[in-house]
């Protein structure tokens, strides 16, 4: 009895012990973080890169796709696309014809093992056909998988199995979007809420325990890329959701629509989350289509502050743009730089190739995804450098660089790594075509 009782306290210490590393460090369990505002809060982390960089705790093969790393409960989650037949040719007007499975794989986030993966069938025939868009999304116990065909999937996070799935061109007649299905999924209370298709069903709010269809809104000829995602302004919780030709608010309760806008990018993309900043409102897309709205303080509604000109504000595409002190950052995707922008008038107030091409010419779509943590922010470049920088209105000031892998994507004739990290454990979790990296940010 008295062995069996020792043997019961020192598994419970163990279990403490994990559950307790678990809570002090930070999880990114979704797109952007745990507020999905691209905001890393973890203290503790380095100040510069040490002579030789920072160290890699881990490096794990995998395969195609854009989809980011999520964090959580000790495991990491990532999604990929093992082709079997036909060629990923990239080509912005046209559709690839592919076979292949798309996975999802779990690993250890302290040492990389693979704890769990799971794989099905999947043809494609979108373009930029690497595999994957969306990053998966953690919560209570299950992560949910949105592939680039519309398979919509819920997983136990402990061992893999499959608690419920969509499949949108099926269930909702949905047709794939030309570069596929993006809008990374939004766990809101009891709600999983979802950028779907279809006549009437643009976005869906779905059970995230049981998949059972809540509610749905919206028609629109494409559902675009834009991911849902939730404000508080006007006194009242507001789901967004950018289409390819308006800006909608809804009621995340019911799918009744508050106020609509329109708001129509070149080619229909609508991509980046729009960002709110105090009683401002900031959208922009490719063509030069940019606006700042001022949110009404009383109920739902908005009016127009001022719109982009080809001289002013950042039009952004594969990165979301990140606002702090009355300042937009964000990639400008026809010309390539970063631009800090001021949010109140639309006024470009510097711009810089370094952190996104490395260089010093027009690069389209050239892309950084940036992070911020305490007074200064961690950029991952699409060079495959991850960088320490400080960012203000007065301008760009790079504190370090470390390449971590290598672009293995292709666009425009260059070799690119778009994929956002997610910042956990006091570590950066990055991915390319060819393998997914655990990099230590400790101090």
């Amino acid at each position: 009895m008295r062995q069996r009782w020792f043997l019961l306290v020192a598994v419970s210490i163990a279990e403490l012990s994990l559950l307790s590393r678990h809570v002090a460090a930070d999880d990114w369990p979704q797109w952007l973080g745990p507020g999905r505002n691209d905001r890393w809060n973890e203290t503790g982390i380095v100040d510069k890169f040490p002579s030789g960089g920072p160290t890699i705790k881990w490096r794990m093969p995998i395969v195609g796709g854009y989809s980011g790393p999520a964090v959580a409960g000790g495991r990491v989650f990532v999604t990929d696309y093992l082709l079997s037949s036909g060629e990923a040719k990239n080509d912005p007007g046209a559709r690839a014809d592919l076979k292949g499975r798309e996975r999802v794989l779990c690993f250890d986030a302290a040492t990389g093992k693979e704890l769990w993966k799971f794989a099905y069938d999947c043809p494609y025939k979108i373009s930029y056909p690497a595999g994957p868009r969306a990053t998966p999304t953690v919560s209570g116990g299950k992560v949910y998988t949105l592939g680039a065909e519309g398979n919509l999937l819920c997983f136990d996070t402990m061992y893999g199995t499959v608690v419920w799935q969509k499949d949108f061109k099926r269930d909702y007649k949905a047709t794939t979007p030309v570069w596929g299905f993006c809008g990374h999924p939004l766990v809101d209370g009891k709600k999983l809420i979802c950028l779907v298709g279809g006549e009437g069903s643009v976005v869906v709010a779905f059970d995230k325990d049981t998949g059972k269809e809540l509610w749905k809104a919206l028609s629109a000829e494409d559902p675009g890329y834009c991911p849902p995602s939730i404000i508080e302004a006007g006194g009242t919780r507001q789901l967004l959701i950018w289409t390819p030709k308006t800006l909608n608010s809804l009621n995340p309760e019911t799918g009744e629509v508050y106020w609509t806008e329109p708001l129509a990018p070149q080619y229909g993309m609508s991509i980046t989350a729009p960002q709110k900043a105090g009683e401002l409102l900031y959208a922009c897309g490719i063509g030069s289509v940019g606006v700042a709205y001022k949110l009404n303080k009383d109920k739902p509604g908005v009016e127009v502050v001022w719109e982009g000109k080809p001289n002013t504000a950042v039009y952004c595409a594969a990165s979301t743009p990140l606002i702090e002190d009355g300042v937009i950052y964000g990639n400008d995707c026809q010309v390539g730089n970063l631009r800090a922008v001021d949010l109140a008038s639309g006024k470009r107030l510097w711009e810089s190739f370094e952190p996104t091409t490395g260089g010093e010419r027009r690069a389209s779509h050239g892309t950084v995804f940036l992070t911020k943590n305490g007074d200064r922010y961690f950029l991952f470049s699409e060079t495959g450098d991850l960088i320490i920088a400080k960012l203000s209105a007065d301008g760009y000031e790079e504190i370090g660089r470390a390449h971590i892998l290598e672009p293995t994507h292709e666009a425009f004739g260059r070799a690119v790594a778009w994929s956002h990290p997610a910042y956990a454990n006091k570590c950066a979790f990055v991915r390319n075509n060819k393998e997914i990296v655990c990099v230590s940010l400790a101090k």
